[in-house]
């Protein structure tokens, strides 16, 4: 007889273009695993109007918990009855808001340096969302709800195929404020700033759970040595990680993205350095040589993982 209760979901927590997807692949290569990737608008039934993504405890209220607990569960016996891994990168910023409802959940936090994370986003700010996207959006959508969508994504069409303009109004995950840096700010510092305050409230929020509820990699080290990172992964969700799983994750993994960022002016670059500096240094990343000779000053020397932080491991 199959049963009907919820079991605790794994969240993947980590910003936009941050590698979530292809490390949520591989993890859905397990039998017992099923993926769910980006239910943006589950997310958002506490407040679609809201205009940024932080939402806290006080968000979660009982009804609010009980149609997002709903909605997993269908998700969970529509697809075999298999233990639900999610991913929504807008949920940097509402990692309280998810532990409430989902208290018994097992959680993982991935980052990316944040010129490759920069470079990536600055493509995808150029693009309105796909016909599939939207969708994707609207299937999973309340019907009572999806007039709170609406304007965004006819802001989008507007700017990129009315008025030819090289941006999408928005894209990406909204901090609270980020209305008002677009008006007085350069894109790329919007960009780094949502990397910035992304990364930081999601390890700040997931240090609260404890270690043993969070396990934290960096995306390079999961690409530059993807067994030895999946094991812990699978280890600390409870999964047994085959053989013919690392086999197969090998064969998906694609080393060659990291430098993409080199298509972008140095001196741009460079000048947004203060914005991303002291989050690079908590997870060991060096200011490339480039944007050092561009002005930049060198990176500290990398800071010792406190007790509470969310560990970053290295296998180098």
């Amino acid at each position: 007889m199959m049963t009907t209760e919820l079991k605790p979901p794994i969240f993947l927590i980590g910003n936009y273009r941050s590698g979530t997807t292809i490390a949520q692949k591989l993890i859905g290569l397990h039998p017992d695993i099923v993926t769910w990737y980006e239910p943006k608008t589950v997310w958002l039934y506490a407040d679609p109007a809201r205009r940024h993504d932080e939402f806290g405890e006080i968000d979660a209220t009982k009804k609010v918990a009980r149609y997002i607990r709903g909605r997993f569960l269908e998700y969970q016996l529509r697809n075999g009855n298999r233990q639900i891994m999610e991913n929504t990168p807008a949920n940097v910023l509402r990692v309280p808001f998810v532990h409430e409802i989902f208290p018994e959940a097992t959680f993982l936090y991935i980052t990316r340096n944040p010129f490759s994370y920069i470079s990536s986003m600055e493509l995808k700010w150029q693009r309105a969302k796909s016909f599939k996207g939207l969708l994707r959006l609207l299937k999973m959508t309340p019907v009572t709800q999806i007039h709170y969508y609406a304007t965004d994504i006819a802001k989008q069409i507007i700017a990129k195929r009315i008025l030819r303009r090289k941006y999408t109004s928005i894209y990406g995950p909204r901090y609270n404020g980020i209305d008002r840096d677009l008006k007085e700010q350069e894109k790329l510092t919007v960009i780094a700033r949502q990397w910035a305050r992304g990364n930081r409230k999601a390890r700040e929020d997931l240090a609260r759970l404890g270690n043993s509820r969070v396990l934290s990699f960096r995306y390079e080290d999961l690409i530059q040595d993807p067994e030895l990172v999946l094991r812990r992964i699978f280890d600390h969700c409870g999964l047994n990680c085959t053989e013919d799983i690392v086999r197969t994750a090998k064969e998906m993994i694609d080393p060659g993205r990291q430098q993409k960022w080199l298509r972008l002016d140095p001196n741009e670059l460079a000048a947004i350095i203060p914005e991303v500096q002291d989050e690079m240094d908590f997870y060991r990343y060096e200011i490339p040589s480039l944007l050092v000779e561009h002005g930049s000053r060198p990176t500290r020397a990398p800071l010792a993982f406190q007790q509470g932080r969310p560990d970053i491991p290295s296998p180098r």
